[in-house]
């Protein structure tokens, strides 16, 4: 047998400070959201909320073609409406205002408004800013533009082959292939030489996306006097990216102020609302007044540069008879749309996870990535590694149905071990911990795969189609910020940043009180509950006792926010840290008041006492107050100063460069959590319509902070992945229309069509490299479900020999995939 691949990556020693701890009093108890009063109350401000003095309203005017020439422009009818303020083409931004934001390297130029060529339907032509948006957007039918048609191509496989005016950014290339490379991870070639067996399928993942309930907006205000710009916007990344705006704006950082607001959904959707950030912010320069701009449905859909991944893929996996995955080898061609803003992340994604739980010992991916005249890409729950994870597991399951192997038997006999982590996958990344079969286990006790079994059997008798569907996936969290760039040409690599940290403030009172500042916005992660819950711990204090806030970026620091996982990891870290010196200094103190080393003391239920003297102590509230107002009680030296505060920054746990060949991407997504998803479906054959009858998901994200949110998490991403996999589908005709641009045609799922209840399981394997063990979970139920319902579907349909290849599976497919099989 070949010795296992191990790609040259050191695994750097873990930094981790705070272990599991055997008796949690906060860590793992399901305690009601704190935001939840408000929220629930109505009292929360989000960003429609936000009013300013003397504030205007904008409204966009869109392109109705999806590739042309603007040849001219008159806005003479529209400024001369009454109550319209300002009317403003794109040519007169970009006098002012630069290109938005791109991860891209060779970049792919934007801007927030086209300039000079529109190519997408739905990209902004001119702008109107008016007393209110009824004036606004009745002075958009009053603009007159000429435009001239170009050549469109939509079709992911044509883009190659698009040469001249088709082309879209032709200072890139003579085509729309943005990158075309190939990347090997180990003996590709040897392992598919030595296979008895070799898979192939061609699968199609079609774009869909978030859809929040709250769409994406901004508030601009102008300041004359000052020059400085401050903007309200329901975004994530303001305090990490947030002065790449100022750039484009043409203003020094200091002069452009971003306040969070609550998010009323984002899913990914809103990580970083750059264009609409720098639009609002030149809308408010030119007209001299605030300036409100919130898209509406069809502004969401058609321009918000949100959608999720559209890929084709020709995989291939080779085998040992037995069952023993060997290599991996795959081209995918991925429909970026028009623009090319975060760069090739969501690969980054992809092969952070690309082996799943699985011992495959080399990996190949050819990754094709094409521009057309559709909306660009953005980030969606998974990013990436979710249509990874479906690929991956419908190669198992055709190898399982090639080999006459059960779906169960050949994902266990492939799990990588308990004893195997950390474990190095052969892109690099690596697995931090894990224990897959008992996961496994546990989703077929709360299951019942038997008798599952014997009910599709019976109901197949009686002329029914029940299907069960099993998948054991990953969810990779904690992303480190070489995945922006290191899929990136090494001759262009961009800007090569290695640093994605989180930071908190925090001070107590003199009365006791611990007040935290985050340094991200709200978001579904729950981040005042997440922070309140570790800081009670960490601090052995009450939750009442602990209020928490949020920074704009004039007093934020190194906050990268939540997305991809992240949040509640680094979270921790920066709490375990803030505590750390909040407890030397109380240690300190509470030495002094007590006539005692500090190596005696210890926290315990908010007091500082001394190690086995239960009498004696003092109480966080008693040392906060001396340090507060009693500074001659203290000795005259630097670290009695008065007040107990602290600003803590916490890195990546566990990060590592890529190799310089990119024969491997180094650490980068390692906190690696785990799940197994378990469902019985119903098909009906003679309309297509899939119910879902029993649906079970069981994860593994380390140490549960709150089982209640985690909880949530997985039920509202089972959803969104239930959407994924049988409804949603953002469709364009050759033309470059968007047919589905309303949810009338863009159907969702929604309670009607979801199982009666997702069965939850938690199985904890805690991290060794994060503060309490504790892994990612945000999109933990939409990395697996596609694949379980793909599986279901076509175990139900197997007397009609279907193969499912490609999603959503609506109706309309079903049926005809039950037609071609000539059965019925």
């Amino acid at each position: 047998m070949n010795a296992k691949y191990t790609p040259d990556v050191t695994i750097p020693p873990s930094t981790q400070r705070e272990g599991v701890r055997s008796e949690p009093r906060w860590i793992g108890k399901s305690m009601k959201r704190v935001e939840d009063p408000r929220l629930l109350t109505g009292k929360g401000k989000y960003i429609d909320d936000i009013v300013l003095p003397n504030m205007a309203h904008a409204a966009l005017l869109r392109s109705p073609y999806a590739h042309a020439r603007i040849k001219s422009i008159d806005t003479s009818r529209a400024k001369a409406l009454p109550g319209v303020i300002a009317v403003v083409t794109g040519r007169e931004m970009a006098e002012k205002t630069g290109p938005t934001v791109t991860f891209s390297s060779p970049p792919v130029v934007q801007h927030a408004m086209a300039v000079d060529k529109v190519r997408h339907v739905g990209e902004t032509v001119a702008a109107v800013v008016a007393e209110d948006r009824y004036i606004a957007e009745d002075a958009l039918e009053l603009i007159d533009v000429e435009f001239e048609e170009l050549p469109i191509v939509t079709d992911p496989l044509l883009q190659a082959q698009a040469r001249g005016d088709a082309v879209l950014h032709p200072e890139r290339g003579e085509s729309n292939v943005a990158m075309d490379r190939t990347f090997t991870f180990g003996p590709v070639d040897d392992d598919f030489a030595r296979a008895d067996v070799v898979v192939r399928r061609k699968l199609r993942w079609n774009r869909s996306e978030a859809q929040p309930i709250e769409t994406s907006g901004a508030i601009a205000d102008y300041d004359e006097g000052t020059g400085k710009l401050t903007v309200h916007c329901n975004t994530s990344m303001y305090n990490y990216v947030g002065w790449l705006c100022a750039a484009s704006l043409g203003i020094p950082a200091t002069h452009l102020n971003l306040v969070p607001v609550i998010a009323g959904g984002s899913f990914g959707s809103k990580l970083f609302l750059h264009k609409i950030i720098v639009l609002t912010a030149s809308l408010s320069r030119i007209a001299g007044r605030p300036v409100k701009f919130i898209e509406d449905r069809l502004d969401h859909m058609t321009a918000a540069d949100v959608h999720g991944c559209d890929r084709v893929y020709d995989a291939e996996l080779a085998l040992k008879r037995d069952g023993t995955m060997l290599a991996l080898r795959y081209t995918v061609v991925d429909d970026y749309g028009a623009y090319l803003q975060y760069g090739y992340g969501t690969h980054g994604n992809t092969f952070a996870q690309i082996v799943g739980p699985y011992r495959i010992n080399s990996v190949q991916g050819r990754v094709i990535a094409v521009l057309s005249n559709k909306a660009q890409q953005g980030a969606y729950r998974g990013f990436g590694s979710e249509v990874s994870n479906f690929v991956i597991e419908r190669l198992t399951d055709a190898a399982a149905r090639e080999l006459g192997l059960d779906v169960v038997e050949i994902r266990r006999r492939n799990f990588i071990r308990p004893e195997e982590f950390p474990y190095l996958i052969p892109t690099g990344n690596l697995y931090d911990s894990g224990n897959y079969e008992k996961v496994l286990a546990e989703a077929l006790r709360m299951f019942d795969m038997e008798g599952w079994r014997a009910k599709q059997a019976a109901a197949r008798r009686q002329g029914r189609h029940i299907g069960i569907g099993l998948v054991t996936c990953q969810e990779r969290s904690t992303f480190s910020a070489t995945e922006f760039w290191s899929l990136n040409p090494p001759d262009q690599a961009g800007f090569t940043l290695t640093s994605s940290p989180e930071a908190v403030s925090m001070r107590i009172d003199p009365t006791g009180k611990v007040f935290v500042k985050l340094n991200s916005p709200f978001w579904g992660n729950s981040p005042e509950t997440m922070a309140t819950q570790i800081v009670a711990e960490a601090l052995t204090v009450e939750p009442s006792d602990i209020s928490i806030g949020y920074a704009d970026t004039d007093s934020g620091f190194n906050g990268t926010g939540p997305g991809g996982s992240r949040y509640t990891v680094m979270l921790a870290g920066a709490v375990v840290t803030a505590v750390k010196t909040l407890r030397g200094k109380l240690f300190k103190l509470a030495g002094h008041m007590m006539e005692c080393a500090e190596g005696d003391l210890e926290l315990r239920n908010g007091k500082i006492g001394v190690k086995g003297v239960p009498a004696m102590e003092k109480s966080v509230a008693e040392v906060a107050i001396a340090s507060h107002y009693f500074r001659l009680s203290f000795p005259n030296t630097p670290e009695f100063a008065s007040g107990l505060e602290t600003t803590a920054v916490y890195d990546h746990p566990l990060t590592t460069m890529p190799a310089a060949d990119r024969s491997h991407l180094g650490i980068y997504y390692p906190i690696m959590g785990h799940m197994a998803h378990a469902t019985a479906v119903e098909v009906d054959s003679a309309t297509g319509k899939v119910s879902i009858l029993d649906y079970v998901a069981v994860h593994d994200c380390g140490t549960v902070v709150n089982p209640m949110t985690l909880d949530g998490h997985v039920r509202g991403g089972t959803a969104q992945g239930i959407g994924t996999a049988l409804y949603e589908h953002y469709r364009y005709d050759e033309s470059g229309q968007l047919l589905t641009a309303s949810l009338a045609d863009y159907h969702m799922p929604t309670a009607h069509e979801m199982p009666a209840d997702i069965r939850i399981g938690h199985v904890e394997t805690p991290s060794p490299f994060t503060e309490f063990g504790i892994k990612g979970g945000g999109e933990g139920g939409r990395m697996a479900t596609p694949a379980v319902l793909a599986q279901a579907v076509e175990d139900a349909l197997s007397p009609f020999d279907v193969r499912i290849d490609e999603v959503p599976l609506t109706p309309i497919r079903l049926r005809e995939l039950v037609r071609s099989a000539g059965k019925t």
